[in-house]
């Protein structure tokens, strides 16, 4: 292809990732949780990666979703919105901090406290205590090297008909680099092919923030 015309087509595709992310009009909840996620050095959900949750959230009426990787409250935010009203979110977080922000984020998005459990403590030692086929959505952003073991869990979780989706499966363009990738990177790469060759999902790779890769358990 010739360099200019591949410039044209990255040039398309970035002017289209960013229109994605200028279409969602978000909530000055979300602008409070983004600048706390900065402050601690956390890489938030894009906007369009929030309303991609938030529309999945509300298409299987989620109830009950988990949710790995609290950060500060920006992906639970979106995911709280497309819940039915009387939805119970789950987030698990290593880091307590980032959870209280987190709860301060949910009360200025207007949120009850019943709306959210926060759990502190390690994904792979909280979700094993979780209640078999009790969720409607699992939403994975926890640690990369962990994201099999999150899949093994998350199937376990979902009710048939509901849905995992895993949060930076691009890793930069770094899963699709053809050059050597730190382990992480390889991780995603195993994930990506198990999702896709399992008989009991059904899954899209969507190409909104840095990839989020989902799929509907039969």
């Amino acid at each position: 292809m010739p360099g200019g015309q591949e410039r044209v087509i990255t040039g398309n595709r970035q002017t289209g990732l960013a229109f994605a992310d200028a279409f969602v009009a978000e909530e000055e909840a979300l602008h409070w949780a983004r600048d706390r996620a900065r402050e601690v050095a956390l890489r938030p959900v894009s906007p369009s990666t929030g309303a991609a949750l938030r529309m999945l959230a509300s298409t299987v009426a989620a109830k009950a979703v988990a949710e790995i990787g609290t950060g500060t409250g920006v992906s639970g935010i979106h995911l709280l919105h497309g819940m039915r009203p009387d939805g119970v979110l789950t987030t698990v977080d290593q880091e307590p901090e980032r959870q209280q922000f987190a709860k301060q984020a949910f009360r200025l998005a207007g949120f009850a406290s019943n709306r959210a459990r926060f759990i502190p403590g390690r994904a792979l030692d909280v979700l094993p205590r979780l209640a078999d086929s009790g969720y409607d959505l699992v939403f994975c952003d926890g640690d990369r090297l962990e994201c099999l073991d999150y899949l093994e869990e998350s199937l376990r979780l979902l009710r048939p008909g509901g849905l995992v989706c895993f949060e930076g499966v691009f890793a930069d363009g770094r899963t699709v680099d053809s050059g050597p990738q730190p382990a992480e990177v390889l991780k995603l790469r195993e994930l990506v092919r198990g999702v896709r060759e399992n008989a009991d999902l059904v899954p899209s790779l969507l190409p909104v923030g840095d990839g989020l890769l989902c799929a509907v358990k039969r």
